[in-house]
């Protein structure tokens, strides 16, 4: 346990509880609220006469839902479901923490190419494997990540569209790591959670599209971002059958069920569906740009700064600049001298090197006005990072 990071986002709300007047760039969420018809469908559900809201469930997910996420991943996503199996978890970060639980012995490994996601470094810890970072670029390089095989090794993790850096991992490269992960007996642990966030020329397709990829495939999706539905924590993944005896033992020692009246919201989120979320993805690509020219003015202003990627999916951008303070103390100083939080590389996997620090910026859950704000007195702190030893 010793070994596993702080949670990051805890440390930045204490911080900010210093600080109330502080803007937030820092955690990954939208927002906007969830469709209509899911609070419509809890209420509905609540004046039920029968219990079944109240008593435990399928371990799995209820009928409904899991046809619904089948469709959905078929219909509108293309996978390929021959050998998988659906499960419902709360949030996808469960459903990872499960499958580390399930694949990693003491000491197997699970390759992380660099930056990777900080929850998914946690729990393949916290499931007593060793996570193994790979600088195989922001496009990982199926060959770099080919030569960071062992024997240890269990699976390659992807985030595409990518948090932190918000790259869109092109399909072509996904498709040769699920081929990489065949042949030589890994899972591919693919990401999804930004899947509907795509801003740029470069389209998602998930690997689990592959014919036969899903039985060494686990396909991880959220309704947290592009429906609105961070606190309601409801995820769903497609793993290979032959897991699913194992995370069955997982689920059922840590939920027993998906929460029932959740899992109502979460089936009139997929009913309303991405023609639902697309205006509002649409309309957050305002932020993306409005993030893009601000970076662009202070370059012009003598910053030496630049956005990393390009940042053309989620809703993130990580920004490169020159620092030579580790990350909790520029975190520190950030949220308390100048009321403006943003994750620092170190988050990611990324420690300050050769003189530049990383900063993932989180635009989601900003208006026009408060992200011009934020942006503002980043610059500023950045500007003048020699005042708190940069």
């Amino acid at each position: 346990m010793a070994a596993v990071a702080d949670p990051v986002i805890a440390r930045v709300g204490a911080l900010m509880r210093q600080r109330p007047d502080a803007l937030s760039l820092a955690q990954g969420m939208v927002a906007w609220a969830p469709p209509p018809g899911v609070r419509r469908a809890v209420s509905l559900a609540m004046a039920e006469v029968d219990q079944r809201l109240d008593r435990y469930g399928p371990l799995q997910g209820e009928a409904p839902l899991l046809e619904a996420v089948r469709r959905e991943l078929t219909e509108a996503r293309g996978l390929d479901l021959e050998g998988s199996d659906l499960l419902v978890t709360a949030g996808s970060n469960m459903a990872f923490n499960a499958i580390a639980q399930v694949l990693c012995d003491p000491g197997d490994e699970v390759v992380l190419p660099l930056p990777f996601y900080f929850n998914h470094a946690m729990a393949i810890r916290l499931a007593g494997g060793v996570p193994v970072p790979v600088a195989a670029g922001l496009v990982p390089d199926p060959d770099r990540l080919a030569a960071a095989i062992t024997p240890r090794s269990r699976a390659i993790v992807t985030v595409s569209p990518s948090n932190p850096s918000g790259l869109v991992t092109p399909p072509e490269v996904l498709a040769a790591i699920n081929r990489l992960c065949h042949r030589h007996g890994l899972l591919h642990v693919s990401d999804e959670a930004y899947a509907e966030f795509v801003h740029g020329s470069v389209p998602h397709r998930s690997p689990g599209r592959l014919p036969g990829s899903g039985a060494h495939t686990v396909s991880l999706f959220s309704l947290s971002k592009a429906y609105g539905m961070a606190g309601w924590r409801v995820g769903y993944a497609a793993v290979p059958r032959q897991l699913m005896g194992a995370l069955a033992k997982v689920q059922d020692t840590v939920l027993i069920c998906p929460p029932q009246v959740c899992q109502r919201g979460a089936l009139a989120a997929l009913e309303a569906g991405p023609a639902w979320c697309r205006p509002h993805i649409v309309a957050l690509g305002q932020r993306r740009r409005q993030l893009l020219t601000a970076v662009a003015a202070a370059q012009a202003d003598g910053l030496a700064l630049e956005l990393l990627g390009p940042p053309d999916g989620a809703f993130y951008g990580l920004l490169q600049f020159p620092c030579t303070i580790d990350g909790d103390a520029l975190l520190r100083w950030l949220v308390l001298e100048h009321a403006v939080a943003a994750l620092p590389g170190e988050s990611f996997g990324l420690p300050v090197a050769g003189g530049q620090g990383l900063l993932r910026l989180s635009y989601g859950g900003l208006d026009a006005a408060d992200l011009e704000e934020a942006l503002r007195r980043l610059f500023q702190a950045l500007a003048g990072l020699d005042s708190c030893g940069g």
